[in-house]
């Protein structure tokens, strides 16, 4: 069943709290009749990123047929359009049982020259340097289908722990977003 990934930016208001805006992502995505995943908030509500669940053959849609999050219905000030994403360091099991809490959100917007073959060989060569620096746990991966960005999931004691840990791995940070 394919993944997607939504990014959200609240509102002002939505900032402040952003429960309410969270809530209503989840209601619209759960009564087109996905499966919300995980749901992460940058610290200060900046951004908001979800991850659902669509049901092959839902509704007679096909793989890229992904429910459209309208901002305006939702109070926010922008929704992405919904980007098909491939899970990669867990499996999807294990996040549903666990619904793990992370707590640095890296953005790599992956070169054009990268596909999914190249990512996913990469990843599997670079990914036991982790052990290198044992204060930081690699928790999982969403690389979009397209290859355009990948989001990976840390618990770490700073930030400044995970940079070199993408340091160890020779992978750059586009964005660096701590978790609230």
């Amino acid at each position: 069943m394919p993944l997607f990934l939504y990014e959200t930016t609240p509102s002002p208001e939505q900032q402040a709290d952003p429960s309410t805006l969270v809530d209503s992502i989840a209601a619209t995505l759960t009564g087109a009749g996905a499966d919300v995943i995980e749901t992460q908030i940058t610290k200060g509500a900046s951004r908001v990123f979800t991850i659902a669940e669509l049901a092959d053959g839902q509704n007679g849609a096909c793989d890229t047929d992904a429910p459209v999050l309208d901002a305006a219905a939702i109070g926010a000030a922008e929704v992405t359009t919904p980007a098909q994403v491939r899970l990669v360091g867990t499996d999807l099991e294990t996040i549903k049982a666990a619904r793990p809490e992370a707590g640095y959100l890296v953005e790599w917007d992956i070169p054009d020259e990268i596909d999914m073959d190249t990512y996913l060989t990469r990843k599997k060569e670079k990914s036991p340097k982790y052990a290198e620096i044992p204060e930081v746990s690699f928790l999982r991966t969403y690389v979009r289908e397209d290859t355009d960005k990948c989001l990976c999931f840390y618990n770490a004691p700073d930030s400044d722990s995970v940079v070199r840990a993408r340091e160890i791995v020779s992978t750059p940070i586009s964005r660096l977003h701590e978790l609230s």
